[in-house]
């Protein structure tokens, strides 16, 4: 039995998945890590990079079986390089809100929204802002394309993954070589050594032969996995989000929700307007998709969790953490579909969708306020898809239509509770099968295997359909109206908590 590979380093755990040629998990390893924020960078050590890979790869069994593999990582941030690959600046993550200039300059400059976390937003800010290396750079990329180009050689990322470094022609299945000219031109640009596309790496689209195991990445692994092993493109853990999901077809979308939570929705046309809080990718194989991107997600529900667990173990008591998060959330069924006025911020880090330059997290109400367990929970709950709603709704009023969407990642693992209130907040019917807590890794294990077994021609979008999901059912919970519109309820009132939390951030 030949068996695909997917890794990705996430930003909580870095996982590994084997499927088998009926495209079911077969076995799976992983690695706890977080961000450091050091010297003002949200960022990750590249050593412990190399420690979380083999770490998670040698829980993985029968290796020997591997047919093909592939790497994905968190999107965007900036790993600049000399041209020795040599790291020139600590490696800045998605999570950093330092780039505000360089973003509103080409938004502008190109008519097409940049977001602060993006590859050229890094790069350009770190020129406006003349720092020393500037000069000596001879690769950008991303962790997901460091990390493929030190195990094979090959410097390419898939172009899910590059559109999230550069925007991308999707006829082309390129960089947009009009908007590379252009920044090309800005006079600091221009005065540089080098030209953007001698930087970016190279462009693939899933399916595309992506290099091999080379001996010396293998020596990097230690010999965990052998030499020879093709692998697919890097992508990020977006694309390898809508793989899971069976997302790649117009009208679909997914929604990917951990530490951040982002909405991915496949388009039928350009939208009509550039939008700030709307990013403009791709599929893996190189289709439009509007994305709504959020930084804060899980971690305050996190951190709330295990306050009510040390709580409980006051009294003797000692729950199991998983069966602590079920209760909670089953809990928070029984609350006001509004939270009877209860508000919560769960801002730790900055919001590009709203503007902030960093996080307070906050939890606010009014004298009349049903201050309840319940209530609180599942205002918990709300916040972590309450600014991911603000821009749903701008693609609803685009006319965006969404036939499914599919949810995935750590807020569904619990039944029906996630699920059922991203359908209100989204007002569209939600659906999560049974690899939803797999995520990432399980859909870069099935872009291996697109490499490894795709027909001559054949679409990703028809090998996922007709091949990897034929026959799969998950479970599909429609908007209940009542809780529609007591979310739309609920974030009439968070858009005025987010005045609270701008004056938050800056007097605290």
């Amino acid at each position: 039995m030949k068996t695909c590979l997917g890794i990705e380093l996430g930003s909580t755990r870095i996982k590994a998945v084997t499927i088998d040629e009926a495209f079911q998990p077969v076995s799976s390893g992983d690695y706890t890590w977080a961000s450091a924020y050091e010297n003002g960078i949200w960022t990750y050590s590249l050593e412990e990079v190399w420690t979380g890979l083999k770490s998670a790869i040698a829980k993985v069994e029968n290796r020997e079986k591997i047919a093909a593999a592939g790497v994905s990582a968190m999107m965007h941030g900036y790993l600049a390089f000399d041209k020795d690959w040599k790291l020139l600046v600590p490696f800045r993550t998605w999570q950093n809100t330092i780039t505000g200039p360089a973003a509103a300059e080409l938004t502008g400059l190109f008519g097409f929204n940049i977001p602060q976390r993006w590859s050229i937003a890094h790069l350009y800010q770190a020129v406006l802002n003349g720092e020393e290396h500037i000069s000596r750079i001879a690769h950008i990329t991303t962790l997901a394309g460091y990390i493929h180009y030190m195990l094979t050689g090959v410097n390419a990322v898939g172009v899910g993954e590059a559109s999230g470094m550069f925007p991308i022609d999707s006829a082309a299945l390129d960089y947009d070589a009009g908007m590379m000219a252009k920044f090309n031109a800005l006079p600091k640009v221009a005065a540089l050594p080098w030209k953007l596309e001698d930087l970016l790496p190279q462009v693939l689209a899933a399916g595309q032969e992506a290099g091999s195991l080379t001996e010396g990445g293998a020596a990097l692994l230690e010999g965990l996995l052998p030499a020879g092993i093709p692998f697919a493109p890097a992508e990020g853990d977006a694309g390898t989000g809508m793989t899971a999901t069976n997302a790649v077809a117009p009208r679909t979308g997914n929604v990917s929700a951990g530490t951040s939570i982002f909405s991915m929705v496949v388009l039928e046309k350009p939208l009509a307007k550039v939008y700030e809080e709307i990013d403009l990718v791709t599929t893996p194989a190189g289709a439009p998709v509007a994305m709504v991107h959020c930084n804060n997600c899980t971690n305050d529900t996190n951190a709330w969790v295990n306050v009510l667990g040390e709580t409980a173990r006051l009294f003797g008591a000692d729950p199991d953490s998983g069966a602590l998060y079920t209760k909670l959330y089953e809990k928070s069924l029984e609350g006001d579909p509004d939270c009877g006025g209860v508000l919560v911020c769960n801002y730790l880090a900055g919001e590009g969708v709203t503007h902030m330059d960093a996080g307070r997290p906050l939890v606010v109400r009014t004298p009349e306020t049903k201050f309840t367990l319940a209530n609180f929970f599942r205002a918990q709950l709300y916040a972590t898809m309450s600014t991911l709603k603000l821009g749903m709704d701008i693609l609803a009023q685009e006319g965006v239509a969404i036939d499914s969407l599919t949810g995935h990642g750590g807020l569904f693992k619990t039944p029906v509770v996630g699920q059922s209130y991203m359908a209100a907040a989204c007002n569209a019917p939600v659906t999560c099968m049974e690899t939803a807590g797999e995520g990432g890794p399980y859909g870069m294990a099935l872009l291996a295997s697109f490499l490894l077994n795709r027909g001559q021609e054949e679409r990703l979008e028809d090998f996922l359909s007709s091949r990897v999901f034929a026959g799969t059912t998950g479970s599909t919970i429609q908007p209940d109206p009542a809780a529609v519109e007591g979310f739309n309820a609920y974030i009439q009132r968070y858009k005025a908590l987010l005045e609270v939390e701008q004056t938050a951030v800056r007097v605290l």
